[in-house]
């Protein structure tokens, strides 16, 4: 699969969040002189008032460029789902290309993908590429690209009220993630699902509630963060979310009254360093991602089963 720069969409963040989730994938984004907060992919952050410094994991030479140097893929401490694939791939899959990799767990959004700018790991698992996009644009120095996706995440409208789309009443109040990206997202599972209608033209990844041309029910919604959303089910109508923090609730799986395949754009894609994007071991590590063993993995095992998706997931 050919690897591309991913472009920066002109997204606007807004400030949310009420404090570390430990499972997953949206975090804070820093941009030069502020700091917007996002969330977006997986899990929500705290407020970080100075920039993070990550050790160089190998001394002054990245294990990017090192031949026989131990390759971290990284994404956020606490989300079991990921480590394990991340794992499976480093036992399983790794020796196969010629490379070997491990998993590490890092805090949060900003320094898990400064970490990969700065090449103190290999790459990251945890982001979709519109959220990659969010980091770019709050970050204007880093450079990574998305460079194959990996998975699709479990995502949908949540109920604890209604057992299916139609009954949803009018006047509804439903939950759509408060980051840009997975707000969109929220908002295209709605129109698929028959509720809204969005207006002609619209760019389905980044609309807004602005962009609904037809809301037949006269849905309410609120912007929550990951944890809070899930939290706040039994208080709502119903919530567009990830499986993934469903599950970490211990939220009934039958909850989930909708759940199209997610799009393209909202695959997980292993992101690398831009700057050794070409390095044998990072055309490795790309080439492990890909096999079709990972798929067959994805689909198959216990440990990550309905969480984490195959592509072909339908």
């Amino acid at each position: 699969m050919s690897t591309t720069d991913t472009t920066t969409p002109d997204l606007d963040t807004d400030p949310s969040g009420d404090g570390p989730d430990p499972t997953g994938h949206g975090f804070e984004l820093r941009r030069t002189r502020r700091w917007p907060w996002v969330v977006g992919g997986a899990v929500l952050v705290v407020a970080v008032t100075a920039a993070i410094v990550v050790p160089r994991l190998g001394g002054a030479a990245t294990a990017n460029s090192t031949p026989g140097a131990t390759l971290y893929v990284a994404t956020a401490e606490g989300n079991a789902r990921e480590q394990a694939l991340i794992e499976y791939v480093a036992a399983e899959i790794a020796p196969d290309h010629g490379i070997t990799v491990a998993f590490r767990g890092l805090s949060d959004s900003n320094t898990i993908n400064r970490a990969v700018n700065d090449g103190e790991v290999a790459g990251t698992i945890y982001q979709h590429e519109l959220w990659l996009g969010q980091v770019l644009q709050a970050n204007p120095d880093f450079r990574e690209t998305a460079a194959t996706p990996v998975f699709r995440w479990g995502f949908g409208l949540w109920s604890s009220q209604w057992d299916t789309v139609e009954e949803i009443p009018d006047g509804a109040t439903i939950s759509l993630y408060s980051d840009p990206a997975n707000e969109a997202q929220g908002l295209w599972v709605l129109e698929r699902a028959g509720l809204i209608t969005l207006a002609d033209g619209v760019d389905r990844w980044t609309a807004t509630q602005a962009d609904i041309a037809e809301n037949p029910k006269n849905l309410e919604f609120v912007l929550l963060d990951f944890g809070a959303q899930s939290r706040a089910l039994p208080d709502l109508d119903g919530a567009v979310g990830y499986t993934e923090y469903y599950v970490s609730a211990k939220v009934p799986t039958e909850w989930q009254i909708f759940a199209p395949p997610a799009p393209d754009e909202f695959a997980s894609q292993l992101t690398v360093g831009t700057e050794w994007i070409d390095e044998p071991n990072i055309q490795a590590l790309i080439a492990a991602f890909q096999d079709p063993r990972v798929q067959e993995y994805l689909a198959t095992d216990p440990a990550v089963q309905g969480v984490l998706l195959p592509l072909d997931a339908r």
